[in-house]
């Protein structure tokens, strides 16, 4: 588990020898596509070998793609092949997308996103997956979900993904839940905004799953509470919730979930109704929750991201107890 994910940029993908890797690992239609990638962060290496901050970035008028905004972040060398399985409208904005992966050397831990490498799409994507661990170790599945975007990948998901699409996927990623046997319980505080529920909901079921296998063995990591704040523009756009109350209701002595809604013009249903809160999520709530055993992960816009991290900073929350994802 790491504390903040640094955004300083360093300009290289593939060192060493990671195209005769890739080659060896990916199905053959794949190749040649990687292989322009891996081409494309060579030239980068040569012309650009420095270091950009955050805030040269954001000043540029040419958006960064998903490889150069985390060029720097740590990455599994294992690039598999994946197959579409299933594809579903998970809200009017978000499809969501599940993947067989059949290579018994493609892991990753719960928070963790992957490079999607799509053939004949020369830009890759950067989605987190919001399935557990436990899926893939038993059905060789991972799920994502996706929102609409003007951004090639997103485009093709919307667009042109169909079932036995293929695909190819690498793990990456400083932001996780990966507690072993014998560490000490933790409290968890899990604050989302919009497509940002996706790496804290693969926290939540790898949560349940520690928590289900520690309850049948007697033995296993011992989960803490779990409280979630989540935050979106209305009750459609809330992602997953009814997998998020079905956990709530399995444990109801250790996990809750609060659901924020900014702009609802609808009537909330029923059984929402006891769960939601109409505004924005508020720093006294999450105050009410700091203790020394409790950490904080935290995925959303940059500002909700940015105001939280602060936040509980000024309220002397340590800085390896608040881990954040910034998706853009």
């Amino acid at each position: 588990m790491t504390s903040k994910v640094s955004w300083t940029l360093k300009f290289y993908v593939c060192p060493g020898n990671t195209m005769a890797c890739t080659a060896a690992l990916i199905p053959r239609l794949l190749q040649g596509f990687v292989r322009a990638i891996c081409t494309q962060a060579a030239l980068w290496r040569l012309t650009s070998v420095r270091h950009l901050s955050l805030t040269s970035i954001m000043k540029s008028e040419r958006k960064t793609d998903h490889l150069e905004r985390t060029a720097s972040v740590v990455r599994r060398e294992v690039v598999a092949a994946a197959k579409v399985c299933g594809v579903a409208d998970e809200s009017p904005s978000v499809k969501s997308l599940r993947l067989l992966v059949a290579d018994k050397d493609f892991s990753f831990k719960a928070g963790q996103w992957i490079d999607f490498f799509i053939p004949g799409v020369s830009v890759v994507g950067g989605f987190s997956i919001c399935s557990s661990p436990r899926l893939l170790e038993q059905d060789r599945m991972i799920e994502l979900a996706v929102k609409y975007a003007n951004h090639p990948p997103a485009l093709w998901i919307h667009n042109k993904c169909t079932l036995d699409s293929e695909v190819a996927v690498r793990v990456g990623g400083e932001f996780f839940f990966d507690p072993q046997p014998a560490d000490a319980p933790r409290n968890l505080v899990l604050i989302a905004g919009g497509v940002g529920i996706n790496p804290l909901l693969s926290i939540l079921r790898h949560s349940a799953d520690l928590h289900r296998e520690r309850a049948n063995k007697g033995s296993g990591y011992e989960i803490g509470t779990i409280k979630l704040f989540y935050s979106a523009k209305n009750t459609s756009e809330l992602l997953f919730k009814k997998n998020i109350l079905d956990l709530v209701n399995e444990f109801p002595e250790k996990i809750a979930c609060s659901l924020h809604v900014t702009k609802q013009t609808t009537q909330i249903s029923t059984e929402l109704k006891p769960y939601i809160t109409e505004g924005r999520i508020m720093e006294k709530e999450i105050r009410d929750h700091i203790s020394k055993d409790t950490l904080f992960y935290i995925c959303g816009p940059p500002p909700m991201t940015d105001f939280f991290s602060k936040q509980l900073e000024n309220n002397h929350v340590p800085n390896e107890h608040i881990c954040f994802e910034k998706w853009w």
